[in-house]
Parts: C-alpha cells; sequence; structure tokens
C-alpha cells in the first residue's frame, strides 16, 4: 500500500504547532495510525510521541454559471495531527 502524506501550512496549522506542537498533515484515506507515525520519523528524523486522526468530509458546492447552476460535491480526506517528543520540531521550509 502506498501512503501519501503532506504537510498543511496554513494559518490555523501554524496557530497549532505553536501553542501545542502539533504539526498537520493531509495524508491517504486508507493510513492508519502506525503507518502515520512510521512515515513520519522516516521522513523527518524526529520522535513521534502520537497521531490524531480526523476525516474531513465531503462539502456540497454549488455555482452559477451561464448554462444555469452547477452542482458538485469535494472529496473526503483524511487530516492527522502529529504531536512530535520534547525539544524536537519539524522545519517545511529547508528544502525549497
Amino acid at each position: 500500500m502506498d501512503i501519501q502524506i503532506q504537510p498543511i501550512v496554513s494559518e490555523k496549522a501554524t496557530k497549532v504547532t505553536e501553542k501545542l506542537g502539533q504539526y498537520t498533515f493531509r495524508v491517504s484515506p486508507d493510513a492508519n495510525k502506525y503507518q502515520i507515525k512510521d512515515l513520519v520519523e522516516k521522513i523527518y528524523g524526529v520522535k513521534v510521541e502520537s497521531v490524531n486522526t480526523m476525516v474531513v468530509r465531503r462539502n456540497n458546492k454549488s455555482r452559477w454559471t451561464k448554462s444555469g447552476l452547477l452542482r458538485g460535491k469535494t472529496s473526503e480526506w483524511k487530516k492527522a495531527y502529529v504531536t512530535l517528543a520534547e525539544g524536537q520540531s519539524i522545519d517545511f521550509y529547508s528544502n525549497i
């Protein structure tokens, strides 16, 4: 199984990182907490204490166009909050 993980860099995610020391990632919907923990430790070289996950539900979207009202849905995805050990940190901007 191929698990994909990408960091979420937003104002809310940055505030959570500063306040609680948790980093936010968008992960594959079929990934479990143990796989996420192993992947983060392998990629970033840090010690992970805990992983909390949540499924972000799909939203209904609609917009008006020349041809009328178009309706659709966004896809579901999984978000993971990763808490690191004391004194550890991840720098997302180091490889830019």
